[in-house]
C-alpha cells in the first residue's frame, strides 16, 4: 500500500525569524498585529499567550481569529498537557497559522500555578513530551520561547541541558529571553526589568548548538540593536518597544529584511489601518479598542501629544468613529506624517 505524501503547505507558512515582535499579554491582540503589518510585511507576528483551556473549552474564535493580513502569524499556546497542546496545535493549521510556539518563559502567578510558563524550565522532560506530541499532531513549526534560567535552576548547565532535551524531542527553533526569572518575589513586570540582561548567555548557547535556530529576545530596543545582534543569532524578537513605539518597526523590511522597498510613513501606517478599524466598527468594537495600538505611533515627535490625548480622551465614547482619528491627526504636523524612516 502507498501511503500518499503528505501535501506541502503554503508558501505563507515558512516564517523568517530574522525578526519578530513578541507575544504580549493584553498587547499584541488581532488589532495591534494588523497595525504592525502595515508597517512591516517581513516581520513575524506572535498572538498573546493562549492557554489550551481557553481554546479547547472556550470561545475559539475569540481567542484565534485573525485578519488575512497579518501573516506570517505564530500561534504561543500556555499548557503542559501534551495531549492538550497537540489538539490545540493540529487546531492551529486548520486555523490557518504559521507556526505554534509553546510558552515557557511567562514567570506570573497565574501561568506558574497552572504549570505552564517559566516553570516548565524545571521540567524539561514535561516539555520534550509536549514537543514531541505538537509535532505529531501538525506540520507546522514548533517551537519554545523560554529563560536562561528560573530560580535557583540558572546554570549554564541547566540551560543547555533543557535545550538538548527539547531539541530530542525535534524542537530546533528556540526564542530565549536572555533574563532568568524569579517564580516568586518579582512580579511581571519587575521580571521583565529586575533580573539582568545576559546576553553572552545566548550568544554562548548559538556557539554551542550552531545547527538550532536561535532567537535573541529581551531589551532590545532598536534596529540597529538588532541588527548589531544579528552578526551572531539567526533572529531578533522585539518586545514593548516595539509597541511603545511602534513606528521603529517601519524600516525593518528594508533594513533588516534587505528588501528594495520605501518604508511607510506615519500617515501611510494609519491610512492602511483605517479600512479595518472601519470594518471593526461596523461589528461593534469601540474605537479606542483597535487605535490604543497606535498611541505610541508619535513618541517623541512634535503633536505627539495631541495624538494621545484625543484618542484616549474621544476614542472610548459610545459612537466615537473614525472622525477622532481626522482630529487626532490634524494636531501632528505634515513634516512628521510624511517623514519615513
Amino acid at each position: 500500500m502507498t501511503v500518499p505524501a503528505t501535501p506541502p503547505l503554503p508558501p505563507h507558512t515558512l516564517p523568517a525569524h530574522r525578526l519578530s515582535v513578541a507575544p504580549m499579554m493584553d498587547w499584541t491582540d488581532r488589532h495591534c498585529r494588523v497595525f504592525h503589518r502595515g508597517l512591516t510585511k517581513r516581520t513575524l507576528l506572535y498572538t498573546e499567550m493562549v492557554t489550551t483551556g481557553a481554546i479547547l473549552h472556550g470561545d475559539r474564535h475569540r481567542h484565534l481569529d485573525f485578519d488575512a493580513a497579518e501573516h506570517p502569524l505564530a500561534l504561543q499556546l500556555g499548557g503542559s498537557d501534551a495531549a492538550a497542546l497537540a489538539e490545540c496545535a493540529r487546531i492551529a493549521e486548520d486555523w490557518g497559522y504559521d507556526e505554534v510556539n509553546l510558552n515557557c518563559g511567562c514567570p506570573s502567578d497565574r501561568v506558574s500555578s497552572g504549570h505552564f510558563g517559566a516553570c516548565l524550565m524545571g521540567t524539561p522532560d514535561t516539555v520534550a513530551r509536549a514537543v514531541e506530541a505538537m509535532r505529531g499532531a501538525t506540520r507546522l513549526p514548533v517551537t519554545v520561547k523560554h529563560r536562561i534560567g528560573i530560580d535557583d535552576l540558572d546554570s549554564y548547565e541547566h540551560l543547555t541541558g533543557f535545550i538538548r532535551t527539547v531539541e530530542a524531542a525535534g524542537c530546533d527553533t528556540f526564542i530565549v529571553h536572555a533574563r532568568k526569572a524569579w517564580l516568586s518575589g518579582l512580579s511581571p513586570k519587575e521580571n521583565r526589568e529586575i533580573p539582568p540582561l545576559r546576553y553572552e548567555v545566548v550568544q554562548q548557547v548559538k556557539a554551542d548548538f550552531p545547527h538550532l535556530t536561535v532567537v535573541l529576545n529581551g531589551g532590545v530596543l532598536t534596529l540597529a540593536q538588532a541588527q548589531a545582534h544579528l552578526t551572531w543569532a539567526d533572529g531578533v524578537m522585539i518586545g514593548r518597544a516595539a509597541y511603545s513605539d511602534p513606528f521603529i518597526l517601519a524600516a525593518a523590511d528594508r533594513d533588516v529584511f534587505g528588501e528594495d522597498t520605501l518604508p511607510v510613513t506615519r500617515r501611510e501606517a494609519i491610512t492602511a489601518f483605517l479600512p479595518y478599524v472601519a470594518a471593526q466598527l461596523e461589528a461593534g468594537q469601540p474605537l479606542n479598542r483597535m487605535m490604543k495600538h497606535t498611541l505610541g505611533l508619535f513618541a517623541g515627535q512634535p503633536g505627539a501629544r495631541h495624538w494621545k490625548r484625543t484618542i484616549s480622551e474621544q476614542g472610548h465614547k459610545p459612537g466615537a468613529g473614525l472622525e477622532v482619528v481626522q482630529d487626532a491627526l490634524s494636531g501632528v504636523p505634515d513634516e512628521v506624517l510624511d517623514a519615513r524612516a
